[in-house]
């Protein structure tokens, strides 16, 4: 969002708005989640140290006092909490495992390949200090952070941060090209590592830098090295992972030891009611769901949309309860309420410079996930549940050249409410050709070379973007079990569909998008979709008429 939206939201939340804390946490908990995170490489500190940082940062939000320095101001103070637990480190728990690598995570998360990749598995080889500077530079190059950001937080002149930086950048290409020769076939290296445990400290970055600089085999890189910089540009944040748990509900101490952590009393005092609706007394689960307490005060939450006979008609007065519906109406209702009797079908593909409909409004409140902004779901199991009035993309990422074969599609499960397929983009169908046949695909779905994708019979062909629309909520899997693929979940609006689907061949797409929004209940459904929750979401059948 942005800078004038959260000044707006900051402001409301200094002045008691519960439910703008609420957006602030949740809004801002990646981030700080990211920088340490990758400061720590996921060590078991990292969830303490982001806890103490969004307690500290809640606690004195009224001291802030310009809302546009908010951003520079959380990132020094998480780097503040990455300082004092380096302090307070004790011998014995120098030697810590980590209890999920970030590096790793990052890779897997982000679907990092090739030299992006590298940059990752980089990281394990950095000093502290050097893995500190990182966590904020990485961010700076990938546009979450300015330099003047990155400065502030490190506590030192912009000058100062740019001879920094650059010495760190040293020290991560030498890292770099360790992580390339271990990948190698080196005769040579393999010897010098018979001895290693496989742990990356600073000794043995310092005698396989002394190796690769006298190897011919491991100094001679068979591909262009790209800078570091270009490769991390416009990457995202890691999402946060399945399981992490944020509880600021006093972070487990009493009320005067939440005064004398810098608790504001307005806050505190907040926090002491029975089941308010603050963010301090939320919870981060399941990937970033954020769970609420309902304050005794606030109006009931609208009820979710359930077809019914009369659901296509006027609302019911609230004088008097509707009408009983007839036993027998299943032909009716398909009249009256034909939500959920258009299912997607298998279609042609557009001419590719036809330009789209015009894609009609719906009203939209904004969706909620739990994976916050951007859901990566690369495995089977993975899941993101949205919720909320407003638009979805899912963004296709489909590689035969890991594992071809046919597809298990992804599912929509749970549903309350109505979910419409609304449109398509990304400029291309992923069975157009690709000019160029990058890597050896011929299209998005595969090529000779590397197998293919293969769809199941009657299912229709996805684009790169697949554009729906939620006024309820429900949960979409990935049921990955043949082909590999991945997909990108992000809450989205109506202005950034129509911007993609306008983007047509005179911008260099492969074509224009297309809208399959009517405006009504005779908009297409998803073809895999149920009100149920089946133990297994794979089962959902094709066309589950909801």
């Amino acid at each position: 969002m942005d800078s004038q939206h959260w000044r707006a939201v900051i402001t409301a939340a200094q002045a008691g708005d519960r439910r703008a804390l609420d957006e602030l946490v949740e809004g801002w908990l990646p981030l700080v989640y990211n920088i340490v995170g990758r400061a720590l490489n996921g060590h078991a500190d990292v969830d303490d140290v982001v806890q103490e940082t969004m307690l500290r940062a809640v606690g004195n939000l009224g001291s802030l006092r310009d809302p546009d320095s908010f951003r520079s101001w959380l990132v020094a103070i998480a780097m503040r909490q990455i300082r004092d637990r380096a302090r307070r480190k004790t011998p014995d728990r120098l030697e810590e495992a980590a209890a999920s690598d970030f590096a790793e995570l990052t890779v897997l998360r982000l679907q990092l390949e090739g030299q992006r990749r590298e940059v990752a598995e980089a990281v394990r080889w950095l000093d502290d200090e050097d893995r500190h500077l990182l966590s904020l530079w990485w961010l700076e190059v990938a546009g979450e952070l300015t330099r003047r950001e990155l400065a502030a937080a490190v506590g030192i002149t912009r000058q100062h941060a740019a001879v920094r930086v650059q010495r760190m950048k040293e020290r991560l290409e030498t890292a770099r090209g360790i992580v390339r020769a271990l990948d190698g076939a080196c005769p040579d290296l393999r010897e010098v590592t018979g001895r290693w445990n496989g742990r990356p400290d600073s000794v043995w970055r310092k005698r396989l830098a002394r190796h690769l600089r006298g190897c011919g085999y491991c100094g001679g890189t068979r591909e262009a090295v790209v800078p570091a910089e270009r490769l991390l540009v416009g990457i995202a944040l890691v999402p946060l992972p399945v399981g992490f748990t944020l509880s600021l509900a006093l972070g487990g101490k009493t009320a005067a030891a939440a005064t004398s952590a810098g608790w504001s009393a307005k806050l505190l005092g907040a926090l002491t009611k029975p089941a308010v609706a603050m963010t301090a007394g939320a919870t981060i689960v399941a990937g970033g769901a954020y769970v609420v307490t309902q304050p005794p005060d606030a109006p009931p939450p609208r009820a979710a949309v359930t077809p019914t006979a009369t659901a296509g008609s006027a609302p019911p007065r609230t004088s008097a309860p509707p009408a009983p519906t007839p036993k027998s109406s299943p032909s009716a209702t398909r009249k009256t309420d034909p939500y959920g009797t258009v299912v997607d079908a298998v279609d042609r593909a557009p001419d590719p410079n036809t330009r789209p409909a015009a894609l009609p409004r719906r009203p939209e409140s904004g969706i909620t996930s739990t994976g916050g902004p951007k859901a990566v779901m690369q495995h089977r199991g993975d899941r993101v549940t949205l919720t909320g009035r407003g638009y979805v993309l899912v963004r296709w990422q489909i590689s035969p050249g890991s594992r071809p074969g046919g597809l298990v599609m992804p599912t929509w499960t749970g549903l309350k409410g109505r979910l419409f397929h609304v449109a398509s983009g990304g400029s291309r169908r992923m069975d157009d050709p690709l000019p160029g046949a990058p890597n050896g695909y011929a299209t998005g779905m595969g090529g000779p070379s590397i197998g293919y994708a293969v769809l199941p019979p009657g299912t229709q062909q996805m684009w790169q973007n697949e554009y729906f629309y939620l006024d309820g909520t429900v949960t979409l899997t990935q049921n990955e079990r043949g082909c590999d693929y991945g997909l990108a979940v992000f809450p989205s609006n109506r202005d950034a569909v129509v911007e993609d689907i306008d983007q047509g061949p005179p911008q260099g797409a492969i074509r224009y998008g297309l809208v399959r929004d009517t405006g009504t209940d005779s908009a297409p459904v998803p073809q895999y979709v149920t009100r149920a929750t089946p133990a297994d979401p794979a089962t959902v059948p094709q066309r589950s008429r909801v």
